[in-house]
């Protein structure tokens, strides 16, 4: 199995995203990072180690993750380096460590649709219980500010009055489901975040995710597209559980980092933003049959089984405008999504 970080097109999307930040703001800074073996913090953490070896950056990273082998698994090339320091903890418990950090970034939450419904208490606890810990933690060893990866499913269903949701839309939520669990828990942890800024002055800022994939994506993944890859690798076709009218906006991996680094460093203290790109916008069914002809595989149609059902988002039109994000601090993504997929096929394709 090859390592990611020799692979010449994951190492070439770190390189675009490295250049295209200005990460000397983040020179002999240290930054906490939960979720860190899931798909956003494992680019985050390649990203910032790289940044460390290419410029004389000193940024220290201090990753959060629930198995430590599955930490160096993902990790081991770091786990001998002074910038690199890798603790296996629950963050749903106090935090049992003692490290000085000047900024954390949140990015641990359950985001895959099986596990919302075979663990429903664990994606609450883990959103909610996470982030007052982290929050927690953070004053008590006097970060300067605080980043809440959030996601696009705070918005809810379109109602039908927007086409693009911004950052001051509020959708539609059937609170009494089993399903509403990760947006509403998302949505309190946006509002733990105002509430602890507020009580206790600290700085936060709250990047909103479109949905997310990339090379580090995991095949043990439910999301859709997900297992859409998974399959076309495979040379299987992709099953698609509906009729796949669903419009939804998606960002690439290294976009979806890009957007987060700058919230941390320009982004207003408590304003949230949109990491969003209006040239990534496409129908579930388009998305399959772009991935099957990237496999040459077929898309055929099946009925989801009631778990997998119960844990599907119910939005049927969830597209995003990063118009906020331009504005305040100039940021655009830099990934088209047809070159998207295509990069996350070669490079899954090229690590197995």
């Amino acid at each position: 199995m090859q390592s990611r970080l020799n692979n010449e097109l994951y190492l070439e999307d770190i390189k675009i995203i490295e250049n295209k930040l200005n990460l000397s703001d983040l020179r002999d800074k240290t930054i906490m990072i939960s979720g860190a073996t899931g798909m956003i913090g494992t680019f985050l953490i390649d990203l910032l180690m790289h940044a460390n070896t290419s410029e004389d950056r000193n940024i220290k990273l201090i990753a959060l993750g629930r198995n430590k082998e599955k930490g160096f698994t993902r990790f081991s090339e770091y786990f001998a380096s002074p910038f690199f320091k890798f603790y296996e903890c629950d963050i749903t418990k106090p935090l049992s460590i003692e490290e000085k950090t000047d900024y954390i970034i949140h990015a641990a939450s359950t985001t895959h649709p099986l596990a919302y419904s075979t663990e429903p208490i664990g994606t609450i606890t883990s959103n909610v219980l996470g982030t007052i810990n982290l929050l927690d933690y953070g004053i008590a060893h006097n970060m300067k500010r605080f980043v809440y990866t959030s996601s696009v499913e705070v918005y809810g269903e379109n109602r039908g009055d927007v086409d693009r949701f911004d950052e001051t839309y509020c959708g539609y939520i059937n609170s009494n489901t089993l399903r509403a669990g990760y947006p509403e828990s998302k949505r309190l942890c946006e509002a733990l975040c105002q509430a602890y800024k507020k009580q206790y002055g600290i700085e936060v800022v709250i990047p909103r995710l479109a949905r997310s994939f990339g090379p580090t994506m995991q095949m043990s993944d439910s999301k859709a597209i997900a297992q859409f890859i998974k399959k076309g690798l495979a040379g299987e076709n992709i099953v698609l559980k509906s009729k796949g009218n669903q419009l939804y906006t998606y960002t690439y991996t290294p976009d979806a980092v890009s957007g987060i680094l700058a919230c941390l460093m320009h982004g207003k203290n408590g304003e949230a933003y949109n990491i969003a790109s209006e040239k990534n916008e496409i129908t579930l069914k388009n998305l399959a049959e772009m991935i099957a002809r990237e496999c040459n595989v077929k898309v055929i149609y099946d009925i989801p089984s009631e778990i997998e059902k119960a844990g599907y988002s119910t939005a049927t039109k969830a597209i995003m405008t990063a118009g906020k994000l331009k504005m305040d601090i100039k940021w655009e993504a830099v990934f088209h999504l047809d070159e998207s997929i295509s990069e996350t096929l070669r490079i899954i394709n090229g690590l197995f």
